[in-house]
């Protein structure tokens, strides 16, 4: 029960997420060449794990 409330606090802050992804992929970006696919895919990869991060610190704490 615990994975699926997780689960559902990461979902909604999916869409708050994104702009902090956004801006961590610039920073890299900045510090080295990154291609336009790789930009994509680090934006959802990072979109993802900041709102797994969040929503799983939301639900223990």
């Amino acid at each position: 029960m615990e994975i699926i409330m997780t689960l559902v606090f990461s979902i909604v802050l999916l869409v708050f997420m994104i702009y902090p992804a956004i801006k961590i992929v610039e920073f890299l970006e900045t510090k080295m060449e990154i291609s336009d696919k790789m930009y994509n895919i680090l934006t959802v990869v990072l979109t993802i794990v900041l709102s797994l991060i969040v929503g799983a610190g939301l639900y223990y704490l």
